[in-house]
């Protein structure tokens, strides 16, 4: 049986300025209860977070991946948006629509439509499979180029007219450095800038923090975009543990750690960040 570790100095646990839900997850998660009532369910998951997708499902939302799932009742449109099709298809089935999509994904999908229908190419900047992204990307009219990496963006062809949006969730830093490969590509450019305030919060906050600390515990779910960034950048800065839920917190990791920095995703919330915050002041 491994004896308990036991600490010369006393850990000091600190919690990042910016961390947990942001506005647009709160939001979403208010209009998912206001129509909790076991005929109503999310296309998709409502927000990253499966835990908290399962505290809905008990509440009475459910969850269907397809349309062609519901019969009757209402579907609730996710966060991270839909395409205008998916729209006219839920009015056509006779379903009840409520949209929870977040203001800052709404503005980055009308944003690429706007620049679409100005005769544009449209280039957006995230990942390729998240949901966010495939939504701007329908608002489009479907024609936008997405880019993930400089060497995308690189290997982008030269056109008459660029227009440029960003997934709400994106590294800062890697817009700027992406963007700076495409100064090169027109001379006729228009970039909105749709990373939300909540990101940039989250992002500047974590690594500050994570250069003051020994080890950086950062929380959320891991299909989440914008948790799993501020793991990478704060591994940049020191040790860091990207986790779930506080059972997965070793306490191995803090053993030789006298301040121990906790961060938090956009779709985090605050009751799995208190368990983390606990166990931590336990060890």
């Amino acid at each position: 049986m491994s004896k308990p570790i036991r600490r010369v100095v006393e850990m000091e646990v600190i919690l990042s300025e910016y961390l947990g839900f942001c506005y647009g997850v709160k939001r979403a998660i208010k209009i998912a209860r206001e129509h909790a009532d076991g005929k109503s369910c999310t296309l998709g998951p409502i927000i990253h977070n499966p835990q908290m997708v399962e505290r809905l499902r008990v509440e009475g939302v459910g969850a269907v991946e397809d349309l062609t799932a519901m019969e009757e009742g209402t579907i609730i449109i996710r966060s991270h948006g839909v395409g205008p099709q998916v729209y006219k298809q839920a009015k056509a089935r006779g379903l009840n629509i409520v949209d929870a999509t977040c203001p800052h994904v709404k503005k980055a999908q009308l944003s690429a439509k706007e620049l679409s229908e100005d005769g544009r190419e449209v280039v957006i900047i995230g990942e390729k499979n998240h949901p966010e992204v495939k939504s701007i990307f329908e608002w489009s009219n479907k024609r936008a180029i997405i880019l993930e990496t400089e060497q995308d963006a690189e290997n982008f062809a030269p056109c008459p007219k660029l227009g440029i949006v960003s997934q709400t969730t994106v590294s800062g830093e890697n817009f700027i450095k992406i963007v700076a490969h495409l100064l090169k590509k027109s001379h006729d450019i228009r970039i909105l800038r749709t990373i939300c305030t909540a990101t940039d919060q989250r992002q500047t906050a974590a690594l500050e923090l994570a250069s003051k600390v020994d080890v950086m515990l950062v929380i959320g779910g891991r299909n989440s975009a914008n948790t799993t960034r501020l793991a990478q950048l704060c591994e940049k800065k020191c040790r860091t543990y990207h986790i779930e839920t506080a059972q997965e917190l070793s306490p191995v990791w803090l053993q030789n750690a006298n301040k121990v920095g906790i961060t938090a995703g956009a779709s985090t919330p605050d009751w799995i960040i208190g368990e983390v915050y606990k166990k931590c002041q336990r060890i």
